[in-house]
């Protein structure tokens, strides 16, 4: 049964229950603490310590459990301890949020060398920028004190980004169960994480935390969560040209995405009841930085609205630690998985699609009755991550994988870049124009999508799977001329090394990579077309798998 939701729009929006088949929505609530804030100083001590106490008050509330990690400084303080150790062990967990104040470092041995207490450069208060043999000695130090306050070692160890030295040897030592980063941003605080599994959670490369393994002996079996939630349709070309993103997810302290009433009922509709695969995946929850104050309107719209959701059985609210025993137990390697966004916002006729498996991930938008595939990136387990051996050198980072289509790096806000279908229609190249899909899952990691068409009738028939993307016209009774165009704008870097008639041949990272053409064919017309894929007998069908 469909139930009614208040919100700040005219229509109130529907959230039924997710489909069949489908896997669990599971949504973590997490929040983090810092001890201090040195960006304003308006936001004491006093002011931190009291916004966690406020999100305890309103989780307690609701009955809603979660997660809490503890930034070293906020660890050894006393007040966190006693408010943390006063919840029940049995809904609440507490972890460790891994960004490097001065007290660890300085108890580990090393030199402060922040401008703060704490610092949150990439070469100072993240992992990234100190030795291997330093990290371990970090790992150590916060694990000891963490065991001597609380009588266990934290199961779950998150951050905005972690090493991949850092995780092994957080598993390898000491048994963590989960971990969480940040959302896919560009530049965005300096911290660029780009073309990953798009949200979810995978199992990553025992050389690289960023990029999904495609085998079991190679990967690091903790599966990474992404944090934040993501608008599936904005946050990723938002502001396109800038050298930083800015932010809309489900983080409360947004006055136009997790502050926002609206937005805020949708998200939580489309992420129920769209088709998802193996499971659907948000987290909740904000870090204490940004103030009760900030935060509060938010928490209140979500956290009833949580509670709701998984009173009536359509969501699972879990710690991350237990969310990461249920992903550990329940899949050898990485599943696939898919986010889909059937209906928008009041006002907007956009509608989207990601999918992820451990060897891609691809994006589909439909805008104005067009279909463009917006973003397709590969995976390869032997690409590592300079961070593994290296110390950052500069206060930004940045993890990529392999591009093959980028609808931000390589668009200008006059020409998207992207995949577009295409048809010969009286002898002129036109946009294929269609209806609403419809998107179903017909099997185990296998994601279908139908799209009736307008002008030149029939409909696409695309299945997704863990290595393909397979594309049929059906229902035509003429012969049609269709193709795939990709174009990019202006002058962007792109990967492309050779194209040829069954495959294309590129190189990113310095490593060389491949998409085979199964079926149909590429080609280079030129004229502003960078590649153009061709049907036979009426199929597109793209590996992209890279041999893996």
């Amino acid at each position: 049964m469909m139930m009614l939701f208040p919100f700040t729009g005219k229509t109130a929006l529907r959230i039924a229950a997710g489909k069949a088949g489908d896997g669990p929505k599971i949504v973590n609530i997490v929040n983090f603490i810092r001890l201090l804030e040195p960006r304003d100083e308006k936001i004491t001590q006093d002011v931190l310590y009291q916004t966690v106490v406020k999100q305890t008050e309103i989780m307690q509330q609701y009955d809603l459990g979660g997660t809490f990690l503890l930034q070293y400084d906020a660890l050894m303080d006393t007040r966190y301890q006693q408010l943390l150790k006063s919840l029940p062990r049995e809904k609440y967990e507490i972890g460790a949020w891994w960004e490097l104040p001065q007290p660890l470092v300085e108890k580990a041995g090393f030199r402060w060398r922040g401008r703060y207490p704490w610092d949150w450069h990439a070469d100072v208060g993240f992992s990234t920028g100190y030795t291997p043999e330093e990290r371990e000695k970090l790992v150590d130090v916060y694990m000891a004190d963490f065991k001597a306050v609380f009588g266990y070692y934290p199961r779950s160890v998150a951050s905005w980004f972690i090493d991949a030295h850092t995780l092994n040897y957080m598993y390898d030592k000491y048994g963590i169960v989960a971990s969480a980063n940040c959302k896919d941003q560009y530049g965005t605080d300096g911290y660029t994480l780009w073309g990953g599994y798009w949200n979810q959670a995978y199992y990553p490369s025992r050389i690289n935390s960023y990029m999904p393994a495609q085998h079991a002996k190679n990967q690091l079996p903790v599966p990474i969560f992404r944090m934040l939630g993501s608008d599936p349709i904005r946050q990723y070309d938002l502001h396109l040209g800038a050298r930083r993103q800015g932010v809309i997810t489900l983080e409360p302290v947004y006055p136009r995405a997790g502050g926002d009433s609206t937005w805020v009922h949708w998200f939580m509709r489309e992420f129920v009841e769209g088709a998802s695969l193996a499971f659907n995946y948000t987290q909740a929850g904000q870090e204490n930085s940004f103030t009760w104050k900030e935060m509060e309107k938010g928490f209140l719209i979500q956290m009833p609205l949580i509670a709701q959701l998984r009173n009536e059985g359509k969501i699972r609210v879990e710690t991350l630690e237990a969310s990461g025993k249920w992903f550990k137990e329940k899949f050898p390697v990485t599943p696939a998985t898919a986010f889909t966004v059937n209906n928008d916002l009041p006002g907007s006729d956009l509608k989207t699609v990601w999918f992820n498996s451990r060897f891609y991930r691809l994006n589909l938008l439909w805008e104005n009755g067009q279909l463009r595939i917006r973003d397709v990136h590969l995976f390869d387990e032997k690409l590592p991550s300079i961070y593994t051996t290296q110390k950052a050198t500069s206060n930004e980072c940045v993890f990529l994988t392999l591009p093959f289509v980028d609808g931000y790096l390589w668009s200008k806000k006059d020409h998207y870049a992207g995949m577009r279908f295409k048809a010969l229609v009286n002898g002129k190249e036109e946009i294929i124009q269609g209806g609403d899909p419809v998107i179903t899952e017909p099997a185990a990691g296998k994601l279908h999508v139908s799209w009736p068409l307008k002008n030149i009738g029939g409909s696409f028939e695309m299945d997704i799977t863990e290595k393909t993307m397979k594309v049929q016209l059906k229902g035509n009774r003429q012969k049609v001329n269709w193709f795939l165009d990709m174009t990019t704008a202006g002058n962007a870097a792109l990967p492309f090394r050779n194209i040829r008639t069954d495959r294309i041949e590129c190189e990113s990272e310095g490593l060389p990579y491949a998409v085979k053409a199964v079926k149909g064919k590429f080609s280079a017309p030129g004229e502003g077309i960078v590649f153009r894929a061709s049907p036979r007998s009426n199929v597109i069908s793209l590996d992209f798998s890279n041999g893996n």
